[in-house]
């Protein structure tokens, strides 16, 4: 679906993808290491949620600049929450296929999410907006 014909967030497949990836964390976040669940577990699963939360809340927005203000901060929280994978998979705190995996999934949601900021950005150069 594209960025011109979604209804609500829920549409979006970066948004869906992202909801996803903070499940996902939240599944294997309480198998790190008892003294990182206030740490790297923690701010894990708060980089996670933000992900999907900024595009929901920037979905919601009025104009498309604003929205993609919001898809930027998810970008960042993307990319910190990959920062925090690569430091799990050099401490050894989850098995090599987990951390692959979980990877997969977040270069996806970070290759959504530029697909959609590069379309919005597209919208704005055009004269309906």
């Amino acid at each position: 679906m594209s960025t011109n014909q979604y209804r609500t967030h829920k549409d979006l497949v970066a948004w869906q993808k992202a909801m996803g990836l903070a499940a996902e964390i939240h599944r294997v976040a309480p198998r790190l290491p008892r003294h990182e669940l206030f740490g790297l577990a923690s701010q894990m699963k708060r980089a996670a949620v933000s992900i999907p939360s900024n595009i929901a809340e920037g979905a919601a927005r009025r104009t498309t600049r604003e929205f993609l203000s919001f898809l930027y901060i998810a970008r960042g929280s993307a990319a910190e929450l990959e920062t925090q994978l690569l430091l799990v998979q050099d401490l050894g705190y989850l098995p090599l296929p987990d951390c692959q995996r979980i990877h997969a999934t977040a270069d996806d949601v970070g290759r959504l999410l530029s697909a959609v900021i590069l379309a919005l950005h597209r919208r704005l150069k055009t004269p309906s907006d």
